[in-house]
């Protein structure tokens, strides 16, 4: 058994994310699914399609939900289905994240979703001129 993922985000994001994970990982360790909210859609109907899709996903170790901004539609229907008891929520989700998450995928739901929001913060960096121009020697 494993983790399973589910990506809530605005159109494009989620997708774009996972394509570029999979290009540079080689492979998808994880079922995963995605779930683009478009502008002004009507969330019942996207809450009980992400249910579906956690549902799915779950093979009796949980979810693990990955959304984009915190407190945008896509995030709060996330952040409905931690209610679940069977999903754990991190918002803020950027490519170093999804990336920490494929690497250790035989982990346990908790240890997945702290190594998730530890590698999002971690994968940024405000980078000087004079960083720039060493890297670039």
């Amino acid at each position: 058994m494993s983790i399973g993922v589910l990506l809530i985000t605005h159109p494009g994001v989620g997708a774009a994310l996972l394509h570029t994970v999979t290009r540079i990982l080689g492979r998808c360790p994880l079922a995963t699914k995605c779930l683009e909210i478009p502008a002004g859609a009507e969330t019942e109907p996207l809450l009980a399609q992400a249910a579906e899709h956690l549902v799915a996903l779950d093979d009796g170790d949980g979810v693990l939900v990955l959304s984009d901004i915190f407190g945008a539609t896509p995030s709060n229907i996330a952040c409905q289905l931690a209610d679940t008891g069977r999903a754990a929520v991190v918002s803020g989700i950027n490519l170093p994240m999804l990336l920490r998450v494929y690497n250790y995928p035989a982990d346990d739901l908790d240890t997945l979703s702290q190594k998730a929001a530890q590698g999002g913060t971690r994968g940024i960096a405000l980078c000087t001129r004079e960083q720039a121009l060493a890297a670039a020697e």
